[in-house]
């Protein structure tokens, strides 16, 4: 009896765990996310028959140097990231006038990551956060 309760407590536990991943997956990615140099947010939304991603930059901190990303304000970042894999999308995106490929993954109801690279060899990743 000792060792099937010992078996069973890292069961259980294993999968509540997986239960509590479902659901933050289920939240989905709606809503405006922050990246993590605290600068930037963009608005996200499942769009096209609904397994796609969309997203709009939709606000620039007051730091001087945004000035020259002004004119992206309220610009399409992607008009439509594929699927490709569960909470995950990948495609073209324009950053801040830069055209990239990149991929964007929910690893939480409020925390992705954003992977793009540009020329395919200057890359770079950011986290960002879900703004309430």
């Amino acid at each position: 009896m000792g060792k099937m309760l010992g078996f069973a407590v890292p069961l259980v536990a294993s999968l509540m765990m997986v239960g509590a991943s479902a659901g933050a997956a289920q939240a989905g990615p709606d809503g405006v996310w922050e990246l993590d140099s605290h600068d930037t947010r963009i608005a996200l939304a499942l769009c096209g028959d609904g397994s796609q991603l969309c997203g709009t930059l939709v606000w620039l901190s007051d730091v001087d140097y945004n000035k020259q990303y002004e004119p992206y304000l309220n610009k399409p970042v992607t008009n439509g990231l594929a699927p490709s894999g569960p909470n995950r999308w990948k495609g073209g995106m324009t950053l801040f006038g830069k055209k990239i490929s990149g991929t964007i993954s929910q690893q939480s109801e409020t925390q992705m990551t954003l992977q793009g690279c540009m020329l395919m060899v200057l890359c770079k990743s950011y986290q960002m956060t879900r703004v309430e």
